[in-house]
C-alpha cells in the first residue's frame, strides 16, 4: 500500500514537472519575440531577457494559483523549472560553480520583487486603472526607470493586460495539463502611434 502511494506521488510529480516545462517553454518563446526588444524598447541583454521571462511567467503562476491545490503545486513546479533553467544557463555561459548559487539567489530575489509589483498592478480594476498600474510596474522593473516613450510604455502595458485576459479565459484543465495559449505580441510601435 505504501509503495503504491509513493509510486502515485512520484508519477504525479513527474506529470506536474512535464506540464511545468511545457508552460515554461511557451513563456520563454513569447519572451523572446523580437518585437518586445526592437519596438517595445526592452534591452536585449541577460537582464532584459530575464525580465521578460518573469513578465510572462508571473501571470501564468497567478492564473495557476486560482486552479486550487493542483494549480498551486503546478505554479511551484513552474517556478522550479524556471530557476533550474536559470542555473543551467549561467553554467553554460561559463559562470563558475561558486558564483552560480549567488547569482541564482539574486535572480530569485529579483523575481519575488517583480512578482509582488506585478501582482499589485494586476489586482487593480481592469481598464485604465490597471493598465496605468501595469505601466508603472513595467517602468520600474523592466525598464529600470528609463522607459521608452510614454505611448510605447502604454502599448506594452496594453499587451500585458491582453495576456492577463487571455489567461483568464483559458480552462483550468488545459492549464493543469501544461497547455496554454498566449496572445501574439502586437506591433508595439504601431500600437503606440495609434494611441493605445
Amino acid at each position: 500500500m505504501a509503495v503504491g502511494h509513493i509510486w502515485r506521488h512520484l508519477k504525479g510529480r513527474r506529470r506536474r514537472r512535464e506540464a511545468a516545462r511545457r508552460l515554461y517553454s511557451v513563456a520563454v518563446r513569447q519572451a523572446r519575440v523580437p518585437t518586445l526588444y526592437t519596438e517595445g524598447g526592452v534591452a536585449d541583454t541577460l537582464d532584459g531577457r530575464f525580465d521578460l521571462i518573469v513578465l510572462h511567467v508571473v501571470p501564468l503562476m497567478r492564473r495557476l494559483r486560482r486552479c486550487g491545490e493542483p494549480g498551486r503545486q503546478l505554479s511551484q513546479a513552474l517556478f522550479d523549472v524556471m530557476f533550474d533553467d536559470m542555473d543551467q544557463s549561467l553554467r553554460e555561459m561559463g559562470v563558475g560553480d561558486l558564483r552560480v548559487g549567488k547569482r541564482v539567489k539574486q535572480m530569485a530575489r529579483a523575481f519575488y520583487g517583480r512578482a509582488k509589483a506585478y501582482d499589485e498592478a494586476f489586482d487593480q480594476a481592469p481598464g485604465t486603472e490597471r493598465r496605468h498600474a501595469i505601466a508603472e510596474a513595467l517602468e520600474r522593473n523592466v525598464f529600470n526607470n528609463a522607459p521608452p516613450p510614454a505611448a510605447r510604455l502604454q502599448a506594452m502595458a496594453h499587451y500585458v493586460e491582453t495576456m492577463l485576459d487571455a489567461l483568464d479565459g483559458q480552462s483550468a484543465d488545459a492549464l493543469l495539463g501544461g497547455e496554454v495559449g498566449l496572445p501574439p505580441v502586437p506591433p508595439l510601435a504601431a500600437a503606440a502611434e495609434g494611441g493605445q
